[in-house]
């Protein structure tokens, strides 16, 4: 094995091993590791034909002690179950889950990126329906894999923003649809948006399906948005431009508005969740509701966030439909960079995690 840590991108590198279990007659047999990376499947799979699949990602971390972290897999495990529910699929135990990760970290361990490269140990476990049924209906039979491959930046930016434009043509969910399962049609569905961006030079930013009134997801991650407000009487309007150091945070007269979307279209983003702690605990006011797209102008500052890109700031937003810009800067704003500092410090065990959030591995 030789990689070169530092040019790692969000692209399959491939490991030594992958881990499987399988499904039948509603049985679950316990997982294991195997050097083959094919999935043998019946050709007539509602999985292939309907599909009813979903997946999940989740990493593992070398932290400055040289322990080994996995961050919040047992809500990655409860996710998925979730969305085997919502597809009726046979869903994988909570503890299956787990004991699949643990197993493919250890078979892979040497491809653990080391602490200093800021690369991680990625896990996709996948859930993929294989009973044979060509009849519209849902499969019970299922194939369970986790798939490990060391990853760098999601975004090849990583922590220092891309523009996103806003997409009011195709919708990536339905409001009452598969939005909130981590099910593959969602991406799907969301490609063609996606690559008309990327054309151009931006990323996508979606708006509701029903009214394309409201931010949906940006990419293929959770909006988040931090707002300055101000609690006294005769103090800087809302408006206000956008704080330009850290130490602003600390200012008396200011709180910050952490917002983000609340929709059930909308994934519930495992790292956002963990962002609003964070946030609460630094005294900001978390919120969750419908977000205008004008309301952008209102903001200081913008990202997407998700496992795989942790925080990606944005540094403005097109809208073509309206022929406006919402700007916020060339670099991360104060409140994002400390927010985005504070998960990876307990990610990678700079910090105490008094949250719980970590698997140490030793």
């Amino acid at each position: 094995m030789n990689i070169d840590w530092s040019k790692l991108t969000f692209h399959y590198t491939e490991t030594d091993y992958i881990v499987r279990a399988a499904c039948k007659n509603g049985v679950w047999e316990r997982p294991y590791a195997t050097r083959d990376k094919m999935i043998p499947i019946h050709a007539a799979a509602t999985g292939l034909h309907y599909g009813q699949e979903c997946f999940e990602g989740l990493k593992a971390f070398r932290g400055v002690d040289d322990k080994v972290r996995i961050f919040r897999m047992e809500e990655n495990a409860k996710r998925m179950y979730h969305s085997a529910e919502g597809l009726l699929m046979t869903p994988v135990p909570v503890e299956l889950f787990c004991e699949a990760i643990l197993l493919a970290l250890e078979k892979n361990i040497a491809f653990l990126p080391p602490y200093e490269t800021g690369a991680t140990l990625y896990f996709r476990p996948l859930l993929v329906a294989t009973t044979p049924d060509i009849s519209v209906g849902p499969g019970k039979d299922c194939e369970f894999v986790v798939v490990p491959t060391p990853i760098g930046p999601y975004f090849p930016n990583g922590f220092k923003g891309m523009p996103a434009i806003v997409n009011r043509t195709i919708d990536r969910a339905a409001p009452q649809g598969t939005g909130c399962w981590k099910v593959g049609g969602n991406y799907a569905a969301s490609f063609r948006a996606s690559e008309a961006a990327h054309a151009m030079g931006y990323e996508c930013m979606f708006t509701d399906a029903k009214t394309h009134k409201y931010i949906d997801e940006c990419t293929a991650s959770n909006f988040i948005a931090i707002k300055q407000r101000s609690h006294l009487q005769g103090s800087a309007p809302t408006t206000a431009k956008r704080s330009t150091g850290v130490a602003n945070l600390q200012r008396s007269d200011l709180t910050f508005e952490y917002l983000t979307p609340r929709s059930t279209a909308i994934l519930p983003s495992i790292t956002n969740d963990s962002l609003m702690t964070l946030a609460r605990e630094m005294g900001m006011k978390v919120t969750r509701r419908h977000i205008r797209v004008e309301e952008l102008a209102d903001m200081q500052e913008a990202a997407a966030c998700g496992t795989a890109c942790v925080i990606s700031p944005l540094t403005k937003v097109y809208d073509p439909d309206n022929d406006i810009t919402y700007s916020f800067g060339d670099k991360p704003g104060p409140v994002l960079t400390k927010l985005y500092h504070a998960l990876q410090d307990i990610q990678y065990g700079r910090t105490e995690d008094t949250h719980g959030w970590c698997l140490v591995v030793e």
